[in-house]
């Protein structure tokens, strides 16, 4: 299951820079970040063979690419396992944006607090793309293997996150975000047509909260709530999620309230955050 989604997000970042002719200035820039996202995502070591394969970059090209990267320390090269990751300058960059630009650090305590609160999983997530990016994470007292990890990008039509924070877009920004949508299925309960995400948005519009029911994962189950501002603006979701071996989706609805009064600190904090100075 989650090789496949691997292959759906790396033809995702397939390059488009790569049809342009070739040449100094944004060109070369936008084929060497596209080629960055196309090794992290491999979220391992790759070698240059693989690339070049995944790529339709030429191999003259790719080469040049990659040795300028490592030389920027955007790239790592090791030479004895003969592979590409990603460098240290990539997560100094990383490690500012997260500060800058990431709801994750001013939303630390109150995902402490829930997850404290109320022995669960919990989750705070932001769109990007249309796909859902894991900015924190908060074990259970009871840890369950699950495909959530900070930083990990997840589908959005079929997790509770997702599905928060799709019902809570504008409607253009919705349509659109839609399109975006690869609707593979991931088990017997994933939402697999537009049509049925549209329905299950419009429902979770409707009751301020989203249901994730073993949609992506089998045994997995959570609520969640977008994260919104004082005049609707998404920041946002944050969710609560659970195994099915030992709760029912009633078990974490009654959690409900403690959830949403988070997410509307969260989402005055952010507003605050985000205001011009």
């Amino acid at each position: 299951m989650l090789a496949s989604y691997a292959q759906v997000n790396r033809g995702a970042f397939h390059m488009k820079a790569v049809q342009q002719r070739e040449r100094t200035g944004p060109g070369t820039v936008a084929k060497a970040l596209s080629l960055l996202d196309l090794v992290a995502s491999y979220e391992r070591p790759v070698r240059f063979t693989a690339l070049l394969k995944a790529s339709a970059l030429p191999k003259a090209t790719l080469h040049r690419l990659l040795q300028t990267l490592t030389e920027q320390r955007l790239l790592v090269y090791n030479e004895e396992m003969q592979t590409y990751g990603l460098g240290s300058r990539l997560v100094s960059l990383a490690h500012t944006a997260w500060q800058q630009f990431s709801l994750a650090p001013l939303a630390r305590p109150y995902i402490d607090a829930l997850a404290e609160t109320i022995g669960e999983t919990i989750h705070l997530a932001q769109l990007d793309n249309g796909h859902v990016l894991y900015l924190d994470k908060r074990s259970a007292g009871q840890p369950i293997a699950m495909y959530s990890q900070t930083g990990k990008i997840a589908p959005a039509y079929c997790t509770g996150v997702g599905k928060a924070m799709l019902a809570f877009l504008p409607g253009p920004a919705i349509d659109r975000a839609i399109t975006q949508q690869s609707f593979e299925r991931f088990t017997a309960a994933t939402l697999v047509s537009p049509e049925a995400l549209e329905a299950d948005l419009r429902l979770t519009a409707q009751r301020g909260y989203a249901i994730d029911n073993q949609e992506h994962e089998e045994g997995i189950i959570c609520i969640a709530v977008p994260i919104l501002g004082s005049m609707g603006r998404l920041f946002g979701a944050i969710s609560i999620t659970g195994s099915t071996a030992r709760l029912a989706l009633s078990d974490l609805e009654a959690h409900l309230p403690t959830l949403l009064a988070a997410a509307e600190q969260i989402g005055k904090d952010a507003q605050i955050w985000q205001a011009p100075s």
